[in-house]
């Protein structure tokens, strides 16, 4: 049996984790602010934990030995990952870290070879907080997600609610993973050995405008209203297209939804 799967951050790709490994028959620690959210995986055997992120103390009870999938992210511009990595001290064994592609900051085109670049604080805390990841004695890979999207999550269910609009003319570029195939990445590398940092994305970065106008016409919605860059949040003003191929061939795995073309009629 391999060591107990530790799950920081159990929410929207955690819960997916933890349901892997539950199936497989590995023991499953989910954490969360409120355990109350981690029922459904406590039933089907999971240990839920109430876990404050900015005070972790309870950590030092579990086992040592622990494969670890760490997905807080900073919270109020306090990035929890130093009190978490210190709570845990030495019974970390393995420890996979998402991070996300706005390390790269503005930089347009990224594979596996693109170095960091973040810009905003949010970014900077990323990169801080994969330097400390991988500097732990033990073995760390870091995973970098473009936007994550699946059931209840994406722009098509933003446009269905009349909540998306386009940064300008929608020309920026924005690549995209589907969460089963993020949890996919995540299993495979708590269960290998390969060490540093990787992008995750699927296979067809496009403009928003390109994907807002697939999405109108599939829903049978009219093609949303545009808005100055400036006035939406960060993560809508970025412009990448991110090749997340490297990762995949050292994993072994491939994507279930290389497109949103497939990814959201299956969310739906």
């Amino acid at each position: 049996m391999h060591s107990p799967i530790l799950i920081l951050g159990c929410g929207y790709t955690g819960r997916r984790v933890a349901n892997l490994f539950i199936a497989r028959g590995v023991p499953v620690f989910a954490t969360s602010r409120d355990a109350g959210n981690l029922e459904d995986l406590a039933r089907k055997g999971a240990s839920a934990i109430a876990l404050d992120a900015l005070m972790p103390v309870g950590l030092r009870q579990l086992p040592e030995g622990l494969r670890v999938l760490h997905s807080i992210p900073p919270v109020d511009s306090v990035d929890p990952t130093p009190g978490l990595l210190k709570a845990l001290g030495g019974q970390i064994a393995r420890l996979v870290y998402l991070s996300t592609t706005g390390v790269y900051g503005a930089q347009r085109d990224v594979d596996h070879t693109t170095t960091t670049a973040g810009g905003t604080l949010r970014e900077r805390l990323r990169v801080e907080a994969e330097s400390a990841v991988l500097s732990l004695p033990a073995q760390a890979l870091v995973l970098r997600p473009a936007a994550i999207y699946g059931p209840g999550r994406g722009i098509h269910v933003s446009m269905q609610r009349g909540e998306y609009k386009l940064a300008g003319e929608g020309a920026n570029f924005v690549s995209r993973i589907h969460v089963e195939d993020l949890a996919a990445h995540a299993e495979a590398a708590l269960l290998c050995e390969l060490a540093g940092a990787f992008p995750v994305a699927d296979e067809e970065p496009c403009t928003s405008r390109e994907i807002a106008a697939w999405c109108a016409e599939l829903l049978r919605l009219p093609m949303p209203s545009s808005a100055p860059a400036a006035e939406l949040h960060e993560t809508r003003q970025s412009d990448r297209r991110v090749d997340g191929r490297r990762i995949r061939q050292l994993l072994g795995i491939s994507l279930r939804y290389p497109s949103y073309r497939t990814g959201i009629p299956a969310s739906l």
